[in-house]
């Protein structure tokens, strides 16, 4: 099978519902790219709209060869979608924005100008046009806690519109509500990242698909990003940590009982210190035989697929001398 031939840049928007917004995103999204005379594809993908969507690209994907059209049998979310984009994208550096409008494809010419000095550029939309108190404030809040949790720091996860080289979205498989995770799970490769001011519009059609609902799966996947950048290769040291911490706390409460049994005649049979310095004994050796096990699971994923536990940027060699 022949080798699909590779472009220059690859736009990849996910789509739910946007029959409103799909004719006028086309036609800004070419206007700008034709502008660049750079050889481009855009990768439409309907996450199982329910609207007229679906048949919106069938038409544009006939008219123009520069269509990809990838359509879902449901609506799996906007992080499979994205997913979806990223497994037909062709391009060196790959763009992703919202279908909404509110992205504005006239950025897309400075994110690929950064893009070849950096393998990540992520949008900031300086001038949000959200409702503060739930949609603002939130993001606010969720910017500075993923940004002290994960040790990269960006103004705005949340933004869509964002530039990456194809190898780094090519060693980055997508789970849950991790699209918004992409430049610290990146960042775990080594990866130069930066974030640039970007226009933010109104929405004009449709309704948002965003609501405070989400913070609770946001919250869950930022604990597991945390846990995949820091211990995925080294389980023992997260769960073991803290197993050796719980017992040494369960047996600093048990050494205090026995003194208090054995100097001072004191009962201790009935005192909820005791069932609590046990039950932290259990938990701390439960703890660490779970860090073993992840320690196995680790090496039985990474061997079974020969999968390296780092990333090569290139490799030099010295010519031989005949």
């Amino acid at each position: 099978m022949p080798e699909e031939r590779e472009i220059a840049v690859s736009i990849v928007v996910p789509l739910y519902n946007e029959e409103q917004n799909v004719p006028l995103l086309y036609a800004e999204l070419r206007a700008v790219m034709e502008s660049l005379g750079e050889e481009y594809e855009i990768i439409l993908v309907d996450d199982g709209s329910e609207d007229n969507t679906p048949a919106l690209l069938e038409d544009l994907q006939a008219k123009d060869d520069r269509i990809v059209a990838v359509w879902l049998r449901r609506n799996f979310g906007q992080t499979a979608a994205l997913s979806a984009g990223f497994d037909q994208a062709r391009g060196k550096v790959v763009v992703t924005l919202d279908g909404d409008l509110q992205n504005d494809p006239a950025d897309i010419p400075q994110l690929l100008e950064k893009s070849k000095d950096y393998d990540v550029v992520s949008g900031w939309r300086v001038n949000r046009q959200d409702p503060f108190l739930s949609r603002r404030l939130p993001s606010i809040i969720a910017n500075w806690v993923i940004s002290k949790v994960t040790g990269v720091h960006l103004h705005d996860y949340g933004c869509t519109l964002k530039a990456y080289r194809r190898e780094v979205i090519q060693g980055i498989r997508l789970y849950g509500e991790m699209h918004r995770f992409i430049p610290a799970i990146a960042s775990w490769m080594g990866t130069s990242i930066v974030e640039v001011p970007t226009h933010h519009r109104p929405r004009r059609f449709g309704k948002s698909k965003y609501g405070i609902s989400r913070i609770v799966r946001v919250i869950l996947d930022l604990i597991a990003v945390k846990f995949l950048v820091s211990y995925s290769t080294r389980p023992i040291q997260f769960f073991g940590r803290l197993g050796i911490f719980s017992v040494l706390i369960g047996l600093a409460l048990s050494a205090y009982l026995t003194a208090l049994k054995l100097f001072a005649g004191v009962d201790i049979g009935r005192r909820p210190l005791l069932l609590l310095g046990v039950l932290l004994i259990i938990l701390g050796v439960q703890l660490v035989a779970m860090g073993l096990l992840g320690e196995l699971l680790v090496r039985v994923y990474h061997e079974s697929q020969a999968k390296p536990i780092y990333v090569v940027r290139k490799v030099g060699r010295g010519q031989r001398v005949s």
